[in-house]
């Protein structure tokens, strides 16, 4: 598995799942294999009593263990992202991102909530020992409407950060990185130039 999308809501259809959804069009469109977790669809009684050897948990474990690239989609409530995410972060190894790159999306009612993603998330991630959080992309209510079926719709504006950030994904965490080494070149004494 290439990229993981996490899905953080507790609901089934959500704005935040949209985005997930728009995610994995995109990833499709570049032929990269991804999987999709819902964090709704765990075990609710091994998530709240931290039961780290039931199976669903382990199989959610190990599709982490498993992505080069994680996306995590989240609904913002009263400042922060959605309790059923903490829950499973609070499950993970303390280094269970280590060398992943993380694509963090979020929605809210209002722009007000936007720093959610700075402020909330983006310390956990980090903390979880990501190689590299990409910046985020938030979108409001008003960014991700119902389309005439009753589904949700990314809007253009949101559509176009998605096609950026997943670039970006792709580029960052999907594309091998050349070797960097430790250290400075070496810079000959005589190259050297000072003034007094």
């Amino acid at each position: 598995m290439s990229v993981l999308l996490i899905a953080g809501s507790p609901s089934e259809h959500s704005r935040s799942a949209a985005l997930l959804d728009a995610v994995s069009e995109r990833l499709a469109a570049h032929r990269i294999h991804h999987d999709r977790l819902s964090i709704r669809d765990l075990s609710p009684q091994a998530l709240l009593l931290a039961d780290f050897n039931h199976k669903t948990i382990t199989r959610a474990t190990a599709q982490v263990a498993c992505a080069r690239a994680i996306v995590i989609a989240t609904p913002v409530y009263k400042a922060a992202y959605s309790g059923v995410l903490k829950v499973f972060l609070d499950l993970l190894a303390q280094d269970a991102l280590t060398g992943k790159v993380v694509l963090p999306l979020a929605t809210g009612g209002s722009a007000h909530h936007m720093l959610a993603l700075d402020y909330a998330l983006r310390p956990v991630l980090q903390s979880l020992a990501a190689r590299q959080i990409l910046p985020g992309v938030y979108a409001t209510d008003a960014q991700v409407p119902k389309d005439e079926f009753g589904d949700y719709a990314v809007g253009e504006d949101i559509a176009a950060r998605l096609d950026q950030s997943v670039a970006r994904l792709i580029a960052e965490g999907l594309t091998p990185q050349p070797k960097q080494a430790h250290g400075f070149e070496p810079i000959a004494f005589s190259t050297v130039r000072c003034s007094v």
